[in-house]
């Protein structure tokens, strides 16, 4: 969603990449103060967490924030084996 790596996010959380994966696979539980680290960084990363009790954004879940830049990445048809990361 983001275009950032799991080395990435764990970097920006300051967790092991270890750590990440096992959420990714949703092995065992995280302790709250990880949970937050992981969603602070997504949060900076661009993505916005819809809670439950909130409709006014199409229902809970998550969204990409609307971008302010003029960057729109590379389009579908520029994309390559090199750039597509």
């Amino acid at each position: 969603m983001t275009g950032i790596s799991i080395d990435q996010l764990a970097a920006a959380c300051g967790l092991p990449v270890d750590t990440i994966e096992t959420l990714e696979r949703g092995d065992g539980t995280a302790e709250a103060h990880t949970m937050l680290k992981v969603q602070h960084a997504l949060e900076a990363a661009g993505i916005i967490f819809i809670a439950s009790g909130n409709h006014d954004e199409g229902g809970p879940g998550v969204r990409l924030k609307e971008r302010t830049s003029i960057d729109e990445g590379i389009r579908p048809e520029n994309l390559s084996a090199a750039n597509d990361g």
